[in-house]
């Protein structure tokens, strides 16, 4: 026979789990109405989907340097989760780890400037 009395811990760790979600759920939701935050208007209302408006034709073209800005933040988010572990871990990497780190943030900090030189990062 199991005793119940051992499940009591978990019980209470769910229970406080769930009040604490929908408390940071919903709270936010009420303290904005409470507050006046939450003012719809048109603009706020208006669709907004890749960088700018949408307007005429779905097919139309617009400019790509919207997207050359996204990969850069993608590559620059990995490059600062690979930094952690590799700080973690150097003692154990050593002078080889250290090197190939060096390495990767040159080859990084290259690919930065080029784009910067290419002007991808001028925004109209």
């Amino acid at each position: 026979m199991v005793d119940l009395e051992q499940y009591l811990p978990i019980l209470i760790f769910l229970f406080i789990a769930v009040v604490l979600s929908t408390a940071f759920v919903f709270l936010p939701m009420g303290v904005s109405r409470l507050t006046g935050a939450h003012a719809p208007d048109a603009e706020k209302l208006s669709e907004y989907e890749c960088g700018f408006p949408a307007f005429d034709d779905a097919r139309s073209q617009f400019d790509v340097r919207f997207y050359l800005v996204a990969i850069s933040f993608l590559l620059f988010d990995l490059e600062a989760s690979f930094l952690f572990p590799w700080a973690v871990s150097l003692d154990i990497t050593g002078w080889t780890g250290w090197i190939a780190m060096v390495i990767f943030l040159l080859i990084l900090a290259i690919g930065l400037a080029y784009e910067w030189k290419m002007g991808a990062l001028d925004w109209d």
